[in-house]
């Protein structure tokens, strides 16, 4: 009976509505991306429109840190686990996404794309000594098998899509190594300069890339364009990432990340609303098994007692 005790006490808390309402807010924020950026490389290649997302981005944040008086960032520790962020989510994310969705069915950049909860779970484990309890493994892997469901209708040739499924997966490791550096960070820096300055630093290598293959006067200035881009880069981005760092200060990554199964299933209802795109029966049954992943995740305790006592 005691061992049993122990088991629950050591169970991860329960994650607190206000901090699961903050989740999913983070997870509509960037799935309102997809279709800005589908939008916006209509008028402007890849590497310059990442580039140009990531530098307003952080500018408007050190702008804003700079206006409120934020507390400058010590420390070279502090700085260089903002660089190693800037690089892995910012330039190697931003990188693999805007290049790997081009080469890949969206159903299987959606798949592919959420391979991150299940790395950064591994990563967490051993970086961040997070253990997830039996019930939050099926839970997470229950999330997963409801996103290969979500996109199996539009999976086709993937042994012609290599090259994207690298940049994809490239993009997947680089943002889920991103995330558990930032829950180093968390609550040792001020979450607006952290946040301006991983992306500008992401900036660079996106712009010095996109210089060299890509035709600057190719981008088109028009006014849906510039609206695009400011949309994207201060709410999809912006805010999406300080709401985002907030909340890793308050909740473990691998109960916060499982959320991001949500961001595929926003997207598909998006497409419902605005684009006259229809659900069918295995769509409706991968968003039943991953909100099911999710629950068995983020509400782990009750559950965990229950097998506890039937063990």
């Amino acid at each position: 009976m005691s061992g049993t005790n122990q088991n629950i006490e050591s169970a991860p808390k329960r994650l607190p509505w206000r901090l699961a309402a903050g989740a999913i807010l983070v997870m509509f924020l960037w799935a309102i991306c997809f279709p800005l950026i589908n939008l916006g490389l209509v008028d402007s290649p890849p590497m310059l429109f990442a580039a140009l997302r990531a530098t307003l981005s952080g500018t408007v944040l050190l702008i804003a840190a700079h206006w409120l008086r934020r507390p400058a960032i010590g420390g070279r520790a502090n700085w260089g686990r903002i660089v190693v962020v800037g690089l892995t989510a910012t330039s190697i994310g931003f990188f693999g996404m805007f290049y790997g969705g081009g080469r890949v069915s969206p159903g299987l950049a959606t798949v592919i794309a959420n391979t991150q909860p299940l790395i950064a779970a591994a990563l967490a484990w051993i970086f961040l000594s997070e253990h997830l309890t039996v019930v939050q493994r099926y839970g997470l892997a229950a999330g997963f098998a409801g996103i290969v469901l979500i996109g199996a209708p539009s999976i086709s040739g993937a042994g012609s899509q290599l090259s994207g499924i690298v940049f994809i997966l490239l993009a997947a490791v680089g943002i889920a190594v991103s995330n558990v550096v930032l829950k180093r960070l968390a609550g040792t820096v001020d979450i607006l300069r952290a946040m301006g300055w991983q992306l500008l630093i992401g900036a660079l290598p996106l712009a010095v890339l996109a210089l060299l293959i890509e035709d600057p006067r190719a981008i088109v200035w028009s006014l849906p364009f510039i609206l695009n881009l400011i949309t994207l880069s201060v709410l999809g981005t912006s805010a999406a990432f300080v709401l985002w760092f907030a909340l890793l200060r308050r909740a473990s990554l691998s109960q916060l990340n499982v959320f991001t199964f949500l961001t595929p299933i926003f997207g598909l209802l998006m497409g419902v609303l605005f684009f006259q795109e229809q659900l069918h029966a295995l769509e409706l049954s991968g968003i039943a098994v991953s909100l099911l992943g999710i629950y068995l995740v983020s509400r782990p305790p009750r559950i965990q007692a229950s097998v506890e006592e039937h063990s």
